[in-house]
């Protein structure tokens, strides 16, 4: 079993949906867990559902956008946990589906800025936090930043900049200690899409994934522990696509 006891982490977008999974799995294991989101009311709950569980978990506001939010919310990790953070998942982000030609200026920045820019400022900071004693920074990619979908243009472009900006931060922060890792999930089944993969269209699509099934959460864990703990020590500027062998599906 991973043993991340004296680990402190910290996880973004962690209000709902798979970084909500993430904190609960790391706590689970031992790790002082920092959960942040715009919505502090979910994370409250989240923290409390940890604790009772026998867990540590304490609640952050972050706006990943806000470059003063993030500031503030590394001084608030140093000011309360018991360490430095050493672990970094950096999960916020959104999805948008339109049509290319109907993107406007608006759309693209709100799906590149939490996406990729944001991304890139969170994992400055960690990596400002780590450095002297080492870490593990977790960039939550996607398959569609290796291979696309109609509709998702911002979406796919945004996860291939985060793909290679993993590889671009592992090289020049390997020598402080810091490694950089990508998760790389494919097709998930979640409350918000259960319908959608119920219906013809969505069978269609689960009928092109080599395993011909969803994913489940609990496909993510031992991936996401690997890369949090010391077993990945020789790992950085990797990849890890979670997908049933969807990336390796012919064409």
């Amino acid at each position: 079993m991973v043993d991340l006891n004296g680990k402190v982490a910290l996880v973004t977008g962690a209000s709902s949906g798979l970084g909500r999974h993430f904190a609960k799995v790391l706590a689970a294991h031992g790790a002082h867990v920092f959960v942040a989101a715009r919505r502090l009311d979910a994370l409250a709950a989240l923290a409390g559902e940890i604790g009772r569980a026998g867990g540590t978990c304490e609640a952050l506001s972050l706006d990943v956008t806000d470059s003063t939010s993030v500031e503030s919310a590394f001084a608030a990790i140093a000011a309360r946990a018991p360490a430095p953070p050493s672990i970094l998942v950096n999960n916020a982000g959104v999805a948008q589906t339109r049509a290319a030609l109907d993107v406007g200026p608006e759309d693209w920045n709100a799906v590149l800025g939490p996406n990729l820019t944001g991304a890139f400022f969170v994992a400055q900071q960690a990596a400002q936090a780590m450095r002297g004693h080492g870490g593990s920074i977790i960039n939550i990619a996607s398959i569609l930043g290796e291979r696309v979908s109609k509709g998702l243009a911002a979406y796919a472009a945004s996860k291939a900049g985060l793909i290679q900006l993993t590889k671009a931060l592992a090289l020049e922060w390997a020598p402080l200690g810091v490694r950089v890792n990508a998760l790389a999930p494919g097709y998930l089944e979640t409350e918000l899409n259960r319908d959608f993969f119920a219906s013809d269209a969505g069978q269609r699509l689960i009928a092109r994934i080599p395993q011909r099934r969803l994913g489940e959460l609990e496909d993510l864990d031992g991936p996401l522990l690997l890369l949090a703990s010391e077993q990945s020590r020789y790992m950085t500027g990797s990849v890890i696509a979670v997908d049933g062998g969807h990336l390796v599906s012919g064409l």
